[in-house]
């Protein structure tokens, strides 16, 4: 079992900003988050399947708590609440399919793959009969 415990910095990020287009945030708050998520910390920590994620930027915290194969409640990327549910895509790689529980919007998902001594973490977007993978950071310990 892959162990994505630790402390990540961020790399790089690629298409946020177009992350947050797709989901329909808006011009001003879209320059907002970009600045805010441009140095997250954020830290893992793995007991088996059971996993914990703290998210820190300059804006906000968010923490997850979930065990692979368990629904498990969260916000979308722009703070709309769903179910979650991760699975094991691949030996180094968990697929997070994300279900809204009000209203309307696109789908979304996340996969956090580990890649040698990085940590990719990929947003997806889910909209007109189309997956489109908009946001991907890449961290390293």
């Amino acid at each position: 079992m892959p162990n994505f415990a630790g402390t990540w910095k961020m790399k790089r990020s690629e298409n946020f900003d177009e992350l947050l287009k797709a989901l329909g945030v808006n011009a001003m708050l879209r320059k907002v988050a970009v600045a805010a998520a441009s140095n997250p910390h954020v830290e893992i920590r793995q007991d088996g399947e059971q996993f914990y994620i703290k998210t820190s930027t300059s804006v906000r915290t968010t923490e997850i708590n979930f065990h692979v194969g368990e629904e498990f409640d969260e916000e979308t990327v722009d703070g709309r609440k769903c179910k979650s549910l991760a699975t094991w895509e691949s030996e180094n790689k968990m697929h997070c399919k994300q279900t809204l529980v009000g209203g309307d919007g696109p789908k979304t998902y996340w996969t956090r793959e580990l890649n040698g001594d990085e940590l990719v973490l990929a947003c997806h977007v889910l909209y007109g009969g189309e997956q489109r993978r908009c946001g991907h950071s890449v961290y390293c310990i």
